[in-house]
């Protein structure tokens, strides 16, 4: 009962404070909401990216294997001379891969052409991007339909000229909506649609279906050479479930050392690239943006942390009298330091209210500006919350040790 008195007669110290001094309150206030907001918005922001990034790998096969030319990567020290020597993945080294593999699930030879015209009939639509695949696709990559089906064996095997494409492309192609047994034109042929990808908009790593054009890869060979570099070619290989990507990746080095019959004493001439490579790399990234927001946070909170400290000790300026009057009448020195370290801490929880109110409006604008889920979870709100009550803890601790440690007889004569 005592803690709810205590609880009743801070918030409404606390009003008053809010209400007789509406200024210097509100001016003390903003360093924690500014801090609080600061903090919160760059953790949910990195939420966010984390979130999209393992939606990117949940689609590439946080166990799949990349076997192509170029090494994922970048920066100054990139050999890219080194790289630009070695061959490109060929078809038959696809099959022997897929003849040799005991650790693959699945493996496909794919390749992809950037910004094709697609038509149908006056219809058109720009910036297509156009793959093609072996028939193991939807086994290495994962992927949602809306409309339609997958390709039989039949179709990959006998090279039909059939097509899965884009939830944009079928939008802007048929508005009608209805996209199944149509014909489109691409590269001077016609191709019949049999299904179309479930939209999934863009990602942290840019991966889309949204735009595709799928086609089964023996199609494709009559209409250009699918082993030119020019159009990227890459054998992807999915592990076998239960296996490490560690364990499918040194297979997949031996098989292509060997395809290749490069000596013990020769580099690759061969990329294997897999998903963690570049969730490593946008980890770190990731940790130096929660450092810069703690930084930035941080330097805020302290300077609100400083003005609740400031509101706190004219607090107890202004009620001595107050204090003196409570302690005459056989208030113990706990109930008093209690009394105003609630008030510091119910100021700064108003501070992290207002923050984190901000941070979730920011998501909805978020959302209507670049069609982007910010991720706000409860741990995100806990962590405002907490660190609200922590910096009013700090702040309101030596303000309320004074006001609880005042002689009563001394506190009464005080003007």
């Amino acid at each position: 009962m005592i803690f709810f008195k205590l609880l009743g007669e801070s918030v409404l110290f606390a009003y008053d404070a809010l209400r007789q001094n509406k200024l210097r309150t509100f001016l003390s206030l903003l360093g924690v909401t500014i801090g609080i907001f600061t903090i919160i918005a760059v953790f949910s922001a990195v939420d966010t990216l984390k979130n999209n990034l393992h939606k990117s790998v949940d689609k590439l096969g946080s166990n799949s294997i990349y076997i192509q030319k170029w090494q994922w990567g970048g920066g100054e020290d990139y050999p890219w001379w080194k790289f630009l020597q070695r061959p490109d993945p060929k078809i038959r080294e696809f099959d022997e891969v897929v003849k040799r593999s005991q650790t693959a699930y699945a493996a496909t030879y794919e390749i992809s052409i950037d910004n094709r015209i697609v038509k149908y009939k006056s219809n058109t639509v720009d910036g297509a991007q156009i793959d093609a695949t072996t028939h193991d696709h939807d086994k290495t990559w994962n992927f949602d339909l809306e409309q339609g089906r997958y390709f039989t064996e039949l179709e990959s095997r006998s090279g039909s000229p059939v097509t899965i494409i884009g939830y944009d492309i079928a939008k802007d192609l048929f508005p009608e909506g209805d996209a199944i047994g149509k014909k489109i034109k691409i590269i001077g042929h016609y191709v019949n649609i049999i299904g179309v990808f479930k939209k999934e908009g863009n990602d942290i790593l840019g991966i889309s279906d949204d735009k595709e054009i799928l086609l089964p890869m023996n199609f494709a060979k009559s209409l250009l050479d699918v082993q030119n570099g020019k159009y990227g070619p890459q054998i992807v290989v999915r592990g076998k479930k239960g296996l490490t990507d560690i364990e499918v990746e040194s297979e997949l080095r031996g098989i292509m050392r060997s395809i290749r019959r490069l000596k013990p004493n020769q580099d690759d001439n061969f990329a294997l690239n897999k998903t963690s490579i570049l969730s490593n790399q946008l980890d770190q990234l990731f940790g130096v943006l929660n450092i810069a927001g703690i930084i930035i946070g941080g330097f805020s909170i302290l300077v609100g942390g400083f003005g609740i400290a400031n509101i706190m000790f004219v607090s107890v300026k202004e009620r001595t009298n107050i204090i003196g009057i409570q302690k005459s009448l056989g208030a113990k020195s706990y109930f008093i330091l209690l009394q105003f370290l609630i008030e510091s801490v119910i100021l700064c929880l108003i501070g992290g209210i207002i923050g984190l109110l901000m941070v979730y409006g920011g998501t909805f604008i978020v959302k209507a500006a670049a069609d982007v889920q910010v991720v706000l979870d409860i741990d995100n709100i806990i962590k405002g919350i907490s660190i609200s009550v922590s910096i009013g803890i700090i702040s309101g601790i030596i303000p309320a040790y004074f006001a609880s440690r005042m002689d009563p007889v001394e506190a009464i004569r005080t003007n």
